[in-house]
């Protein structure tokens, strides 16, 4: 394909909300379209309207009936999903690191990060444990700071320092373990194989970063698509190939169906009383208009052990009693 120069023009907010009305937009109220233009920009929302395009989408038309408010709801939602991901994500990622402190400390000191024999490729770990330093050298935690008066060692050990390490960093820590014992013993408290935990670690730092810095998730087919597990050892999904609800064709294990079932595997170990599903019903709920097939939900989902739907519907409904 012969690229060209981008050429399009730089829109004030008004032409920006004129061009939408002659796509076929229907804007309901055009003083708070502006606004919120102004303040999320045209762009960040093109996202959220793009479902919204007649075919061929190229055209930029807009189905009849298309909305502005229906396209900021959506956008709405996709937000309140990245906040609650997170905040479920945060539960995940304490207990790994919990996880991963005790059983290699306990087998190989206290400062086994710092010990390039324990892992395969040098090169990287020395990557790794510069970034490490840097995080170090940066804390002003009150922890580290008494670390460093107190003891003449260059790093802390190792359930100090990594306190504070980025996930991405714990990540690649264990990618790069040479013990295949020290691997297996930690995913296997997950009920995993252990290539199989670390590819749903790198799973879930490259989700945590979309929804760090704002990116949609709702429809995203991801970049990073975590490993079916052949074996868990325990429930999991009973259908692992997802089929696209509108073609049938068999698609990849990249979107938010995905992903929420590993979430909800997770913390059925780390805290089988968590509310996941419920959080999910309730925001659902909250935005009616949101299709779950966009997000690689299937026909049969509901009707999954592992989502156990209609007792998620059975206690909301007597919550509401």
């Amino acid at each position: 394909m012969l690229k060209v120069p981008y050429t399009k023009p730089v829109l004030k907010y008004a032409a920006q909300l004129e061009q939408l009305k002659e796509r076929g937009l229907i804007v309901e109220n055009e003083e708070k379209a502006l606004h919120i233009l102004e303040n999320i920009s045209y762009y960040r929302l093109s996202g959220y309207w793009y479902p919204m395009l007649a075919t061929p989408k190229s055209d930029h038309i807009f189905k009849p009936g298309s909305t502005f408010n229906n396209a900021f709801k959506l956008y709405c939602f996709d937000r309140e999903l990245r906040k609650f991901i997170l905040s479920e994500l945060e539960k995940i990622e304490v207990a790994i690191r919990s996880k991963m402190i005790y059983e290699l400390s306990h087998r190989h000191g206290p400062f086994w990060y710092t010990n390039a024999a324990h892992f395969r490729n040098s090169v990287h770990h020395f990557k790794t444990i510069s970034k490490i330093q840097e995080e170090f050298i940066r804390s002003d935690e009150k922890f580290i700071l008494d670390f460093q008066k107190k003891y003449s060692d260059p790093m802390p050990p190792s359930w100090m320092m990594l306190e504070l390490t980025s996930f991405g960093s714990l990540s690649v820590l264990y990618k790069n373990l040479s013990g295949t014992h020290d691997r297996r013993t930690i995913a296997h408290y997950f009920g995993l194989d252990d290539s199989t935990f670390e590819s749903w670690l790198h799973s879930i730092v490259y989700v945590r970063n979309v929804c760090a810095h704002h990116s949609r998730l709702w429809s995203r087919a991801m970049r990073i698509a975590p490993a079916i597990p052949a074996n868990p050892d325990f429930t999991f999904l009973n259908h692992t190939i997802i089929y696209h609800p509108k073609t049938g064709q068999p698609i990849n294990n990249n979107r938010v169906y995905f992903l929420l079932s590993m979430l909800i595997y997770w913390l059925n170990i780390i805290n089988p009383t968590h509310l996941l599903k419920n959080k999910l019903f309730r925001l659902l709920k909250a935005y009616p208009m949101v299709d779950v097939r966009a997000m690689g939900f299937p026909q049969y989902w509901e009707t999954e052990p592992l989502w156990n739907w209609q007792q998620v519907i059975e206690s909301e409904t007597e919550l509401a009693k």
